[in-house]
């Protein structure tokens, strides 16, 4: 018989790629040959895996009768668990039917769980699926409802499987990093310079409270902030200022300064001008005016103005619902645009607010950055090309809803102003060749690696309240509206306080490679026979080929 050269096609065929094929079938060794890396776990993920010391257990409610798009889904969480187990043993996940095991909707309700209602049509009948698309991350008695479908408004449902499966490895590996660590970073909230009230800051607090220890910092003199408050701030990983009222004292400065300079991270929500929508609501106009919180020179240490003008966005707002008439007794309410209340449109790819609802900005105005500096400044928001001015003081007044694009007194266009920013980097102190540097103990003229997030509206995190009771954050009550204030600050506390680099997970982008519908329909049935001849041309062949060796040798 003659021998078969292992540098011919059948020998490279024979002897390397089918031995290859068969170490990897049975060694589970998987090679991820996608542009993007879609099966490659990141190494921040691979060193929140290894951490984890003790066993966890992901139920997925991603089991039973669905659509095709659920079943990608369900097959893109399978493998992600399975990758997850193999780098942790400890990680154990189980696919749960709800309809099968007879679980009430009430029980996966109260467990965090909202249902996703499809129509189904079979045999011309139309019926309602009910899917619960969760996955319950449990350690011990800690655990965590994630929801693994992306809730962003005005995608179409290809777009939203694609972007729950950019946002998987994140979503599952954030939370249980949460669920598995035995301490939690601490969250101060600043109360001391008439901020939001409890009860409009109960949303981010209980946002917070998910995956931190948050609560209040009040200084121990009920004045201002002082050395006596230090010991309290150093137990903080991150410092929370919402819309800020009273002016800072310069001691105070320096106390916030040296926070900073400690590695202290800072969410700022600052409101440069004062203008209320209940007092506009209830005399038809307001007369906005400055707010001078003493901070002009503490911002600008770090390249940041913010500018005491209303922007006003013609092009990217929110609607404001209005009565307009009256039907037989009855009010008729309509919503009309209303671009004092402009929209933050994620347009840039940053962790922080890609895959999120617009963000409902409220009496917003801008910040400037001034550049020269050596960290990184990353803009989060800005407004569209079609952007006007309003200088304050001046009025606002509900009848300019009937014109939006026309020109009010003392207002003019704009370039597009900048909401919110995200700086990173080494700062350093604004006080550190001044007299004020000796009145702090072991004082710092430069911070390590830090972060921190400025946006130029109070009123971001500030959630509505019905008859004295808090509405879930971003909700607007009268035109049924779900905003994404929630997701961005939830992402903005992760973001300051993410020290595994996990944030860059939510950058993941998978390519979408569709097929040409119509070439499809043009040569469908030409690809139906080629899929239906080629096998057995190629089992004829290999007959063939077979046939004509064994008479070579026989014959």
């Amino acid at each position: 018989m003659k021998k078969i050269s292992l540098k011919s096609p059948f020998g490279i065929l024979l002897f390397v790629i089918l031995p290859l094929s068969i170490i990897l079938m049975f060694s589970g060794i998987r090679l991820d040959l996608t542009k993007e890396k879609r099966y490659t776990l990141s190494e921040s993920t691979i060193k929140v895996l290894e951490s984890i010391k003790k066993p966890v257990t992901v139920d997925v409610y991603l089991e039973g009768d669905f659509p095709a798009s659920f079943k990608q889904l369900q097959s893109e969480t399978r493998f992600m668990l399975e990758e997850f187990r193999k780098i942790n043993p400890k990680i154990d996940f189980k696919f749960i039917d709800p309809i099968k095991t007879k679980m009430s909707q009430d029980t996966l309700m109260a467990m965090g769980m909202q249902p996703s209602v499809l129509p189904d049509n079979k045999d011309g009948k139309i019926t309602q699926i009910y899917l619960f698309p969760y996955a319950v991350v449990k350690q011990g008695r800690s655990g965590a409802s994630i929801p693994l479908v992306v809730q962003q408004a005005n995608i179409n449902a290809d777009d939203q499987l694609r972007k729950s499966i950019e946002n998987l490895e994140y979503n599952l590996v954030s939370n249980i990093k949460a669920v598995a660590t035995n301490k939690r970073k601490k969250v101060g909230v600043l109360v001391n310079q008439d901020e939001l009230r409890p009860e409009e800051f109960q949303g981010f607090m209980n946002l917070a409270l998910e995956s931190y220890d948050a609560g209040p910092i009040i200084p121990k003199n009920n004045v201002e902030l002082t050395l006596a408050d230090l010991p309290l701030l150093r137990q903080m990983s991150a410092l929370v200022i919402a819309k800020p009222r009273k002016a800072f004292t310069d001691g105070e400065k320096v106390i916030l300064d040296q926070y900073i300079m400690n590695g202290g991270k800072t969410l700022w929500m600052i409101d440069a001008v004062n203008a209320e929508m209940d007092t506009l609501t209830r005399s038809k106009k307001v007369m906005p005016f400055p707010v001078d919180i003493n901070m002009t020179d503490f911002f600008f240490n770090y390249g940041l103005r913010i500018n005491p003008a209303l922007v006003k966005d013609v092009k990217k707002f929110a609607l404001l619902k209005l009565v307009t008439g009256e039907v037989g007794g009855n009010p008729q309410y309509t919503s009309l645009p209303w671009p004092y209340f402009p929209l933050g449109i994620a347009e840039n790819n940053n962790p922080i607010t890609k895959n999120i609802n617009p963000v409902k900005l409220e009496f917003p105005t801008s910040i400037d950055t001034l550049g020269g500096k050596k960290f990184k400044t990353n803009v989060l928001f800005e407004s569209s090309e079609r952007t006007l001015l309003k200088q304050v003081p001046n009025y606002v007044e509900l009848s300019e809803i009937a014109s939006v694009d026309s020109l009010g007194q003392m207002e003019k266009p704009s370039t597009p102003k900048i909401f919110a920013v995200a700086l990173e980097g080494k700062f350093s102190s604004a006080y550190a060749s001044r007299i004020e540097r000796q009145s702090y103990p072991g004082f710092k003229a430069t911070s390590p690696e830090n972060k921190m997030i400025v946006i130029a509206d109070g009123d971001v995190g500030r959630n509505k309240t019905h008859k004295g009771e808090p509405l879930p954050l971003g909700v607007d009550r009268l035109t049924d509206e779900q905003f994404g204030n929630e997701q961005f600050l939830r992402n903005a506390l992760d973001y300051l306080l993410d020290d595994s680099n996990l944030m860059e997970l939510r950058n993941r982008n998978i390519e979408e490679r569709l097929l040409d519908r119509h070439r499809i329909s043009e040569e469908k049935t030409n690809w139906q026979w080629f899929n239906l001849l080629l096998p057995l041309a190629i089992i004829g062949l290999l007959g063939g080929l077979f046939f004509w060796l064994r008479k070579k040798k026989f014959g």
